[in-house]
């Protein structure tokens, strides 16, 4: 596969780092970047045969099959549309817009145009995700409850995500992008999201978006995702997991601490994780990061789909109502309310209603809860049909 990639940042390496060294035909053959010294430092590090700082030209070019978008979130829409004119493929970087207004011209404009569009949500890929995912539609946790997720950290990495106007907003849309797809995607994603309540705040940091939020999102069949994000987190990347079902629970550590725990004075190499505070002390370094984030599975599954001719497992339209439901988040910090998630376009299941909570014991008993007492005997507790009664039962 041939690709465009379109920002020589941080996001743009460590995509290219993942599209060089997993599917060996996969190469970046031309880079675009606002400024010619990223460039030529992409064409130098990737031996990338053309680059340009004309994004048109870039895109256009006959070669690229791919074009990979790795920008600050203000030009998404403006490289998609380029994408659409020069009939190219392409795959956006999260979220994949500022808005869900954005969001909805660039879902349509690739549509319209025929054009293989794929969003690239990496933590839905993560071999833990990957496991804990198979899991919950396995029906291993039974009917699904509540899902969170948390994404915490110092801060992002490059000047324009400080920005409100390039960004569009601050942790809730950098970070909350993540959160929601995560517990969407095991609430179920052909369930609609119904409200929002938010608190956010600008706690620590200099900047006019917020740095800290918590939110949660209410679902049509009764479940709740909630999502934990923030810029003033201390002590490096913090990505964390739970889902709660009817029979059984999921937790996962993705990134902080991995069983890889190292003490090091500061000599030697810099680097030790994405977000990582400091190079000395106690280190807890990742084994192999692209794959820990999910940047290996996700663009195999990408580039399978596009040379099948099928539709990836995140598509337009999940960033689309990602941002449907951030919108009502930022409302809701706003307003201090219930919000209502706004769709337009909702392509998943209705008239969903609640599930009963109500387990057949007998004719005449709902079962509340079974356990077995630490002298040996068993304990029913259960709900009589006819009163509503509560009793308990040794058996």
């Amino acid at each position: 596969m041939n690709i465009a990639m379109l920002g020589g940042g941080f996001i743009g390496r460590f995509y290219a780092d993942a599209l060089h060294g997993h599917r060996s035909k996969d190469r970046v053959v031309t880079i675009y970047s606002r400024r010619q010294e990223s460039v030529d430092r992409f064409m130098k590090d990737y031996e990338t045969p053309f680059g340009s700082i004309d994004m048109e030209a870039a895109i256009a070019r006959p070669e690229v099959d791919v074009v990979c978008i790795a920008l600050p979130n203000n030009l998404h829409e403006a490289a998609v549309l380029l994408c659409c004119k020069h009939k190219k493929a392409v795959i956006c970087t999260k979220p994949l817009a500022r808005n869900s207004d954005e969001a909805k011209r660039m879902l349509e404009a690739v549509e319209q145009a025929g054009i293989f569009a794929g969003y690239l949500e990496d933590l839905v890929y993560t071999p833990k995700f990957i496991k804990a995912y198979e899991s919950v539609k396995s029906g291993a946790l039974g009917r699904i409850l509540w899902a969170k997720s948390r994404e915490t950290h110092p801060g992002p990495h490059s000047d324009w995500f400080w920005d409100i106007e390039q960004a569009g907003g601050g942790c809730i849309l950098d970070l909350g992008c993540h959160c929601v797809e995560i517990t969407r995607s095991y609430i179920g994603k052909d369930i609609r999201p119904v409200e929002v309540m938010c608190w956010a705040d600008t706690q620590v940091k200099p900047i006019e978006a917020e740095d800290h939020a918590i939110a949660l999102v209410k679902y049509e069949n009764g479940a709740i995702g909630q999502f934990e994000v923030s810029w003033t987190f201390r002590g490096g990347l913090d990505l964390r997991d739970e889902v709660m079902g009817s029979e059984g629970t999921i937790w996962i550590n993705g990134f902080l601490r991995t069983g890889f725990d190292m003490f090091t004075t500061g000599k030697g190499a810099d680097y030790v994780a994405e977000k990582a505070e400091t190079n000395s002390g106690w280190l807890f370094p990742v084994g192999d990061e692209l794959n820990e984030l999910g940047y290996n599975h996700m663009f195999t599954e990408m580039f399978n789909c596009y040379e099948r001719g099928t539709k990836p497992r995140e598509t337009f339209y999940d960033g689309y109502l990602v941002n449907a439901v951030l919108d009502a988040a930022y409302k809701s910090a706003a307003s201090k309310q219930w919000e209502p998630v706004q769709l337009d376009d909702w392509r998943g299941r209705v008239g969903v209603t609640k599930d009963s909570h109500l387990i057949e014991f007998d004719k005449d008993y709902y079962l509340v809860k079974e356990e077995m007492t630490h002298y040996g005997t068993k304990k029913l507790i259960l709900k009589e049909k006819a009163t509503g009664k509560i009793v308990e039962r040794i058996v």
